[in-house]
């Protein structure tokens, strides 16, 4: 039931992502879309409880974290677009940068436990995923976050603000990009000089794709246009709608995933070759 709540949250999801709302209007359907997730992850928590310590802490650890990461990103988001300056680039400009240093500061603030979660280690999951140590631990709400402590471990609000924060640099990102200069002009500046994609461009879509599902980019809080545009500034190439590419390989009657499988043939025969020198 649970893994069926997400993966609704998550088509959901990328569908208001992926509309042509403004910022603000996502943020605040977004907002609602994730309490309600949360709270109905909550209810069947209350009901079933867990079984076992390893699935009380992967829910803390890997389930929760994904609506909460999204409340978290989502409220940050209108918070922002409320307070940026009405007029002015040069203000706007100058908050969106102060923004950049509060992430900064936080990033800095936490640096042990963000190291601890990106070597992907565990052995303090028992103290930071399970409720039984919220005492060592005392709560402290995070302003305009959801306020459960009964359903928080001592830091799993901290690794879901982990993941949202790298959500909101690059929100703030695409913000800088519009209010400097228009998109071309920003592509044609960001060009490397060395790395050019001469593939067909439905090979590097099902790579995007790939890489979003595996969540091999920024602990999964990479989403389809974060992995795009790196994509795009790094290896020189525009992609046109990654959407409706990704809509053509789902209705492929042959292999849908061609390019990738032809990486790993490769990637398998030069192995073979070394192996044989």
């Amino acid at each position: 039931m649970i893994t069926q709540k997400l993966d609704s949250f998550s088509n959901a999801c990328n569908q208001l992502l992926e509309s042509n709302e403004n910022a603000l209007t996502k943020a605040v359907e977004g907002i609602s879309l994730c309490n309600k997730t949360l709270t109905n992850l909550k209810e069947i928590v209350d009901k079933r409880d867990f079984n076992t310590i390893p699935e009380e802490i992967d829910f803390f650890r890997n389930v929760k974290p994904i609506p909460m990461s999204f409340l978290i990103y989502f409220t940050e988001v209108r918070s922002c677009e409320l307070r940026m300056p009405k007029a002015g680039n040069s203000y706007k400009i100058n908050f969106l940068q102060k923004e950049l240093r509060k992430i900064n500061k936080f990033f800095y603030k936490n640096t042990d436990f963000v190291h601890y979660m990106e070597q992907g280690y565990n052995y303090l999951d028992h103290q930071f995923f399970t409720r039984s140590y919220r005492d060592n631990f005392p709560f402290t709400p995070m302003t305009d976050y959801y306020q459960f402590p009964e359903f928080t471990t001592t830091q799993d609000m901290l690794w879901a603000k982990v993941k949202a924060m790298y959500r909101y640099i690059h929100h703030i990102r695409q913000s800088l990009k519009k209010l400097k200069v228009d998109d071309s002009d920003i592509f044609e500046d960001k060009k490397h000089k060395v790395m050019v994609w001469t593939g067909p461009k439905t090979a590097l879509t099902e790579l995007i794709y790939a890489l979003f599902s595996n969540g091999a980019i920024n602990h999964g809080a990479a989403d389809i246009n974060l992995i795009t545009a790196s994509f795009e500034d790094f290896l020189n190439i525009k992609l046109d709608n990654v959407y409706k590419t990704y809509s053509e390989i789902k209705a492929r009657k042959s292999s849908k995933t061609k390019f990738l499988e032809e990486l790993t043939l490769n990637l398998q025969q030069k192995i073979a070759r070394d192996d044989m020198n």
